[in-house]
Order: structure tokens, then sequence, then C-alpha cells
């Protein structure tokens, strides 16, 4: 939201920058009270007196007032001119901050979304874990009942379920924190209801991903957003540079002047109007060297943003192998946890078929189910880490 309101901060900017090229109009009324009229002295010969005496006159009178307009067009401002053409590059600058926000709030959102899905799979291989061993309590309280079996295998089992029904809690525990997290990156009220309807599977990690060969540079929005940088930096160069030209302005104004020895301007007498129209122009000579090191200053900073764009690039570099590599491992471990999850889920129900004809032993089935549980578990952690690795490598491929 900051980052949006950003740019209408920055397109009112422009707005106001732009102002300055257009006609600039103003209305002006003053007045003045003459408490004491200054007085001259005039020769008296002047008026058939004494020469060598004066007589006093009052030069002026009580009242004054001048009421007009006036209007200024600047005609060239080589800086005015300069920022005129970088509005739109400005503007550009701002919106690809908010791409760049919304990529990186997006990839976390990401994250602990699939993180929720996620645990919903594993509750839902809790549930299924929890009514197996539900089951095999039962009946192992039965061949108890027979004196087929101890009563330490009933505990065994008691134990086992126990820990699944603990674990449950946790993991629920886990995912209703998460959804608060998931609520406070979207901005939205925690008292707020949500769910997801989504749900996250092998074949969706599995599925085909762009390749590095048709990677540009350009496809980062942090890449983008260091160009407008760059050419940002062009400007600001030739601002400075075109500082050194002449300025031209235009100015026009019109008034209108009355003198009263009362206070009578609104009711009779004259008012005497007067105008003029002046071109100015503002030739920059020598300002001690400040427009050459303000040239030099923007220079560096322009080389620095440069430097930055090629670090960039290095990092993204890095970036796309080392989420290209993690990407490549996780998958594998995924493609290991899940035949290693089916196989521990065969050798359960095999182990659980001989329990069940009864030449199986109780602690057989207790650790099938808990190499069960582990496989099940270690699938669930190598799912998550494949699916966030697979958010990285697009994030780092500009795909996301």
């Amino acid at each position: 939201k900051n980052a949006l309101l950003d740019v209408q901060i920055q397109d009112q900017t422009n707005r106001d920058f732009t102002s300055a090229a257009y006609p600039q109009v103003n209305g002006s009324f003053s007045m003045v009270y003459n408490a004491k009229i200054p007085v001259t002295l005039v020769p008296a010969e002047f008026f058939g007196g004494t020469p060598g005496t004066y007589e006093k006159f009052p030069f002026g009178i009580k009242w004054t007032a001048t009421g007009g307009i006036s209007l200024d067009q600047l005609l060239f401002d080589g800086q005015v001119f300069v920022g005129l053409q970088a509005r739109k590059t400005v503007l550009d600058f701002s919106l690809k901050n908010v791409e760049v926000t919304e990529e990186l709030i997006k990839a976390n959102i990401y994250k602990i979304y699939y993180q929720l899905l996620a645990g919903k799979t594993q509750i839902e291989l809790l549930d299924a874990n929890i009514d197996r061993l539900e089951k095999l309590l039962h009946d192992t309280r039965e061949i108890y009942k027979n004196g087929f079996a101890e009563k330490l295998d009933i505990d065994k089992v008691s134990v086992q379920l126990a820990n699944l029904q603990t674990e449950k809690l946790k993991a629920i525990s886990q995912i209703n924190n998460g959804y608060l997290g998931l609520k406070l990156l979207m901005g939205m009220p925690a008292k707020d209801s949500l769910r997801l309807t989504d749900t996250i599977t092998y074949e969706q990690v599995r599925e085909s991903l762009p390749q590095v060969s048709d990677f540009k540079y350009s496809d980062r929005k942090e890449y983008q957003y260091a160009e407008i940088g760059i050419k940002l930096g062009q400007y600001n160069i030739r601002r400075y540079k075109l500082s050194r030209y002449p300025t031209l302005s235009l100015n026009a104004y019109y008034n209108e002047n009355a003198q009263r020895n009362k206070f009578t301007f609104f009711s009779n007498g004259d008012w005497f109007p007067v105008s003029a129209i002046s071109l100015h122009v503002d030739v920059p000579i020598f300002n001690g060297f400040s427009t050459r090191a303000k040239i030099q200053k923007a220079t560096l900073e322009l080389q620095q943003s440069i430097n930055q764009q090629e670090a960039l690039k290095l990092s993204i570099d890095n970036d796309i192998e080392v989420a290209k590599n993690n990407f490549t491992t996780a998958v594998s471990t995924l493609d290991f946890q899940k035949k290693n999850m089916e196989l521990a889920e065969q050798v359960y129900e095999q182990t659980r078929k001989k329990f069940d004809a009864g030449v199986g032993s109780n602690t057989e089935i207790t650790a099938a189910q808990t190499d069960l549980k582990a496989a099940q578990s270690n699938y669930i952690s190598a799912l998550y880490d494949a699916i966030i690795a697979k958010v990285d490598y697009l994030k780092a491929l500009g795909k996301l």
C-alpha cells in the first residue's frame, strides 16, 4: 500500500514540477496610509519670496492604493526542460518499486501458503495413522482377552497412539499460527476467517519449469529497477550541464494606482493605469565551480549505479545457480522419500496381514507403524522443501 502511495506522491510531485513551465498569474492589491506626509523645502524666491529662505511644501497625500495583475512565463530553463523529460521515467521508477515490493510479498506468501498446505497433508496422514493405531489397539485388546497377548503390548500401542494425538495437536497449533502469519502478510485482520481450498501434490512439484537458457537479466524486477535508476542518473547529469545555458523568461503586468486625501477609493475618484512587458535573460558566468562539482558528483553517482547493476548481475547468476541446485536436490530427495514412504506402507500392510493371521507379533507391527510414521514425516518435509525450492527457483528466473 505504501509503495502504491509512493506512486501517487510521485505523480503529484511531477505535477508540481510541471507547473514551472506554465504561466504564473498573480493578483495584488496594496494600500498605504501616510500618517505624516513628507515635507519638501523649496526656495522662496521661486514664489517671489526673500532669497535665501525656503517655503515648506508637503510632498504627497494621505492615502495611496495600487491594484493589478502580473504574468510570468518561463520561456527556457535547461533544468526545467530536462525535468519535464524525466517525469515519465521518475514515475516508472516508483511503479517498478511497486512490482519489486509485490514480488517480495508474493514469494513470502507463497512459502507460508504452501507450508499450510503441507500441514494439511500432514494432518491427513496423522489421522490415517491414528485410525490404524486405534484399530490395532482394539485388536490387541481382543487378543489380550483371549490370552494371546501381554498387557505390555497394549501399553506400547497406547503410548504410540498418545504420541500421535499429541503430535496432531502440535501440528494443528502450528497450522493455526501459520494462518495468522499468512493473514499478517496479506494485511488481513486476524479475526477474519481464512480457508485454503488448494492441495499440494507430488505432481505439482514435478511440473516442468522454465529453463535457465531462456533467462534474461531484464526478466528480474530488481534489474529493471536498476536500469531505470541508471537512466535517472543520466538525466541528472544532463540537468546540471544545461544549467550552464542562459534562462529566458517573460514578465508582464497591469496596475492601476489611486491617490486620495480621504479614504474614498471605492466611491469616486480616478484610477491611473500603468503596464509593461519585459523580457529577462539570465546568463550564468561564474558560480565558483559549483556546476562543475555537481556534474562530477552526478557522474560518480551514475558510475555507482552502473557498478551496482553489474554486481546485481553476479548476484542474479548466483541466485539462479543456487536455486537450481537446491531445486534439483529437493526433487531428488522428494522422489526418494516418496518411494521410501510407499515401501513403508507396503511393509506395514504386509506386517498387518501377518498380525491379523496370527503369525506376526505386536512388536513387528509396532515397529512397522513407527517406520511408516517416520517415512511420512520425511516425505512431508521433503514435499515442503521441494515446493519452497521451486518458488525460489521461479523467483530467481523472474518467473514467479
